[in-house]
């Protein structure tokens, strides 16, 4: 098994890194990543995620297009590499063309540190204005949260945690 399958693209050295956490003890890991994020989070309904979803596109993206959903989705996997999913129905109504917005969020998230519960989301309201994973896409996550990265490679490691876990090896 590739332990560190979720950090695929940082350098060699960050790798190595991360390998001497995981070889210092069974859940070094762990205890820094409860050290780093010690708080969790009440959105626990897809209710209370849509709520907090509008209240950060409110903040950032007042004029992007509306979303219609946001959920928590058990069957995301990380697997296939969908932590949370951004889509566009269009729909005919009339003589108008109508588009409708969904986001979906693995259901992971739920117990996650609050602020992976934020990284997850401003990605994904990122994709409203930008579909692809450019420059401009990271300037604006980076907009609405200004430690993105350090946010993304500590999720990564999260992630990382959580496999071992389900492995028996933390």
């Amino acid at each position: 098994m590739n332990t560190l399958k979720y950090l695929a693209g940082y350098p060699a050295a960050t790798l190595l890194q991360v390998q001497q956490l995981i070889a210092d003890g069974p859940d070094r890991l762990g205890q820094l990543l409860a050290h780093r994020y010690p708080l969790g989070h009440e959105v626990r309904s897809d209710k209370a995620l849509f709520d907090y979803t509008q209240a950060l596109k409110q903040r950032f993206l007042r004029n992007a297009e509306p979303i219609s959903k946001v959920c928590f989705d058990a069957k995301l996997k990380i697997i296939q590499h969908a932590l949370g999913t951004h889509t566009r129905a269009a729909r005919v109504q009339g003589a108008k063309l109508k588009t409708k917005r969904e986001i979906r969020v693995a259901s992971l998230f739920k117990e996650a540190p609050a602020e992976f519960l934020k990284m997850i989301v401003v990605h994904e309201l990122a994709h409203l204005k930008e579909l692809e994973h450019n420059k401009a896409f990271y300037q604006l996550c980076m907009h609405m949260e200004p430690s993105y990265g350090q946010l993304e490679f500590d999720l990564r490691l999260y992630l990382t945690h959580q496999d071992m876990l389900a492995q028996g090896g933390a």
